[in-house]
């Protein structure tokens, strides 16, 4: 009877046929899926994605622009803006250019123009290639995070981090595949909804686990007292024999993902802590990240997502949230750039000393730009929400460091030169795992639904691949 329950339940977890029958097979031995191995040999196993939440300013951070510095205080030439979305200036007559709020200096044997307030960031110039036009199809914070985690604007798709799980497994047994991580400070702060980091359509169990910056960082999952780890197990044993006589009956894939679910928490009870306890660190590793242990800071995080990635975590996902500049854009920038500046540095260069920036793809970059146009005016004048062009930084497994992709124009406005989407960053990304995103697919609602669409004119950004 056992038998035959688990063979069940294993035929209706694969939920697509044969093909998927195959994939399930790789995935219980550990292995990328046969039928989505077509990109090559990988050159990432786990990607850390760094989520600078609120939309950066590129022309502050990335993308240095002269002309757009010559012509501050001019009218913004109509050519250029009329009839496009411009968010919270649509209406405004009198958009005026605003020159870059800092100076951008020529860093590294690469000679890559990156912002002087961020000089961290500026001593890896030549480990990092900077997309510089990247372009996007929301211009509001919530949607267009979606879209960028999501490939569409449709809430309850599965994000990235859980199709990467999908694709490839973990790593990890006491820890979950796929952890997400939170900072806030700097600027205006939009909120983050859990649905960026769902597992939408696919089995629950490939979704985020949302790990808390202070305090516990995950909620109950410690014993209450009287109850000791012995206690613990006689429990789990038997809700999880329940749950598969229940699974026997209805062949429920969440079912099964329950059981799974007890088991991890059970094995997280001991290697959560032993992931957050930093007594191990050097006092000059946390003085290169300029980390204080517990203080929930992006500092602080990233030493984490270095720990997380060590142990075998697949995705790892860590947002700041802290660049909504609509106004007083040039101190604040600064102030934000000040809490993720160093310890993004400290994060590539510490997988670079253990040997692990190799097959690990970092990317930095946020969900849009920043307009070229000022936005409230006055002596401290902000930006506003763009999507037709801004920049982000990608190193380690398999890019090409010290190399700069594509262009905007002269004012930073729209993307001219070598146009990246959202997809095609997907399509790199699964790339660099050693996934082809066209044959990588999941069966929902009768259609075969993809990380990076069905429409197709996707591209892998090939000159910044080693």
């Amino acid at each position: 009877m056992i038998e035959m329950t688990n063979r069940r339940t294993f035929l209706n977890r694969s939920t697509v046929g044969i093909g998927a029958l195959a994939l399930q097979r790789q995935l219980l031995a550990g292995n990328i899926p046969e039928g989505i191995k077509m990109a090559g040999s990988p050159k990432a196993k786990r990607v850390i994605f760094l989520c600078m939440a609120g939309g950066p300013s590129h022309l502050e951070t990335l993308d240095h622009k002269p002309t757009l510095a010559k012509m501050h205080g001019q009218a913004m030439p109509e050519s250029i803006t009329k009839g496009q979305p411009i968010a919270q200036l649509q209406g405004n007559k009198a958009l005026k250019c605003l020159g870059p709020q800092w100076d951008f200096i020529k860093q590294g044997q690469s000679g890559q123009e990156i912002s002087s307030q961020l000089p961290f960031i500026g001593k890896m110039a030549d480990d990092i290639a900077i997309v510089r036009s990247m372009t996007t199809k929301q211009i509001n914070h919530d949607p267009a995070h979606t879209f960028m985690n999501c490939g569409t604007q449709i809430s309850g798709r599965p994000c990235m981090g859980s199709w990467i799980q999908y694709g490839l497994g973990s790593e990890t047994k006491d820890l979950p595949g796929y952890v997400v991580l939170s900072s806030v400070g700097g600027g205006q702060s939009q909120p983050i909804a859990s649905r960026q980091w769902h597992s939408g359509f696919l089995p629950s169990k490939y979704q985020g686990v949302h790990f808390h910056s202070k305090g516990d960082p995950v909620l109950y999952v410690g014993n209450p007292k009287g109850v000791g780890r012995a206690d613990q197990r006689q429990v789990i044993d038997a809700v999880n024999g329940l749950n598969t006589i229940r699974n026997g009956l209805v062949d429920d894939p969440e079912i099964a993902t329950k059981i799974s679910q007890y088991e991890m928490a059970f094995r997280m009870q001991a290697s959560v802590p032993e992931l957050v306890d930093l007594k191990g660190e050097s006092k000059e590793t946390l003085e290169m990240y300029g980390a204080t242990p517990g203080d929930g800071s992006f500092a602080s995080n990233c030493l984490l997502a270095r720990r997380l990635a060590e142990r075998g975590v697949r995705f790892i996902q860590l947002y700041h949230r802290g660049w909504d500049h609509h106004g007083g854009v040039k101190n604040g920038v600064a102030t934000t750039a000040k809490l993720v500046d160093q310890a993004s540095w400290a994060l590539v260069n510490d997988l670079k000393q253990r040997g692990m920036l190799e097959d690990t793809l970092v990317i930095w970059g946020g969900e849009f730009g920043r307009t070229p146009m000022s936005q409230g005016g006055g002596k401290n004048p902000g930006r506003d929400h763009h999507i037709k062009g801004f920049s982000l930084w990608m190193a380690g497994g398999g890019i090409k460091g010290g190399v700069t992709h594509g262009a905007t124009d002269d004012f930073g406005y729209n993307a001219v030169q070598d146009v990246v989407t959202v997809h095609d960053l997907h399509a790199t990304m699964l790339h660099l795992l050693g996934i082809n995103h066209e044959k990588f697919s999941y069966k929902f609602q009768g259609l075969d639904m993809r990380l990076t669409g069905v429409e197709g004119g996707v591209k892998v950004i090939k000159n910044i691949l080693t």
